[in-house]
Order: C-alpha cells, then structure tokens, then sequence
C-alpha cells in the first residue's frame, strides 16, 4: 500500500488477466524501495510502531526514494544520450 498506492488484492482485482502480482510487474526501481520498506518496517515493528503510523513513515519513505531513483535514472540517461 505504501508503495502502490492499492493493496496487493485491489490490483489483482484491477488486474484480473495478469497472472502473477504487482511485484512481478513493478520496475527495477520499484523493488529496490520495495526491498528497503520490508527493511525498514520490520525495524518499525521491533520500536512498536502502530501500523497507521508506519504506513504514513514507509509512503514517507517512497516517495522520497523512488523521486531520488528516478532522478538518477534520468540523469544517467542524460549522460548516455
């Protein structure tokens, strides 16, 4: 949710002819924020973080990753190109 905005059961439902989940359709990018959050939360956990606090902490966290991410990604690009 904090990531994709949806839960994993809203997207199969928005997605009823993809098979898999919305990890095997998330960009590079998109997985290693992934990755970071499951971290993250987990330490959240271990502090007795409430769950709505943590959700408002790991979409914090997203969107600050994944604008930094995609920044570079575009910056390389730029130097590629």
């Amino acid at each position: 949710m904090a990531l994709f905005g949806i839960t994993a059961k809203q997207w199969r439902e928005a997605n009823p002819s993809l098979k898999g989940n919305v990890r095997d359709y998330a960009t590079i990018e998109q997985l290693v924020v992934l990755s970071n959050m499951e971290s993250t939360n987990a330490l959240l956990i271990h502090q007795e973080i409430t769950q709505s606090d943590r959700l408002i902490q790991l979409n914090k966290l997203a969107i600050t990753k994944m604008k930094s991410l995609v920044h570079h990604r575009k910056a390389i690009g730029q130097l590629r190109g």
